[in-house]
């Protein structure tokens, strides 16, 4: 793995609006907070999303996309794109897997936090097809599409956009994670990043006491001591 001290931007792919702040916002905090730039991609607006009948559906991608970006400065970032393919029909596209490369090219990140692109049968929550989708595209971006002068040629020729290799992958929600991070300093932090999905979480009963659950458990299959809390990852070396 990369020591942190090596990595001074890192990229964040997802499907959806709140995908990051569920998978990885207390990560992302203990980064920022030692002055690693971090940039959130979401593939699409979520417009899919929501439990409010009553809320006029043209107004969902406004309001999600809104709610990101607050999410995000509650864990300091300060750069949120938004490639606005529809929600609940993403695929692996060569369109996506070029949108994405061009956000690599333009932030030239040293790790990237990417969603697996495998099922995970013991949360299937997590595996939502677009979240599949979206990581296969994200990791055939990174590996050959970005750092291949030759793929996506456009970037080249019209945006001026150099090749660029990712040197380290982190998979959320990936069936066998190998790599845990304690994020119990933060979690208020995450929490307030995970309150302003408004229209995601307003309506879970008990919300803290769940997500207090989900990521103690993750510290105990950690090793961590009790009390403590942890997000989980699958890294890989992408150099």
């Amino acid at each position: 793995m990369l020591d942190d001290n090596e990595v001074e931007r890192v990229l964040v792919v997802t499907a959806h609006p709140d995908d990051v702040d569920f998978g990885a916002a207390g990560t992302v905090a203990l980064w920022t907070a030692t002055g690693v730039e971090v940039t959130y991609c979401v593939s699409t607006d979520g417009d899919a999303g929501g439990f409010d009948l009553a809320v006029d559906r043209a107004d969902i991608p406004r309001i999600r996309r809104a709610e990101q970006v607050e999410a995000a400065k509650q864990v300091g970032v300060h750069d949120v794109r938004f490639l606005g393919y529809r929600d609940g029909s993403l695929v692996p596209t060569i369109e996506l897997r070029r949108d994405i490369s061009r956000v690599i090219r333009q932030v030239r990140p040293q790790r990237m936090v990417i969603q697996s692109p495998d099922r995970n049968w013991s949360r299937i929550g997590a595996s939502h097809p677009d979240h599949l989708a979206a990581g296969a595209a994200a990791i055939a971006a990174i590996y050959p599409d970005a750092r291949n002068p030759f793929a996506h040629t456009e970037l080249l020729r019209d945006e001026g956009l150099e090749a660029w290799t990712v040197s380290e992958t982190w998979l959320q929600a990936h069936p066998e994670n190998n790599h845990w991070v304690d994020i119990t300093d933060v979690i208020d932090a995450k929490l307030a990043a995970l309150r302003a999905h408004e229209s995601q979480t307003a309506h879970m009963e008990g919300f803290e006491e769940r997500m207090r659950g989900w990521f103690g458990a993750n510290a105990e299959r950690a090793g961590l001591p009790e009390g403590h809390l942890a997000e989980g990852f699958y890294v890989l070396s992408t150099a």
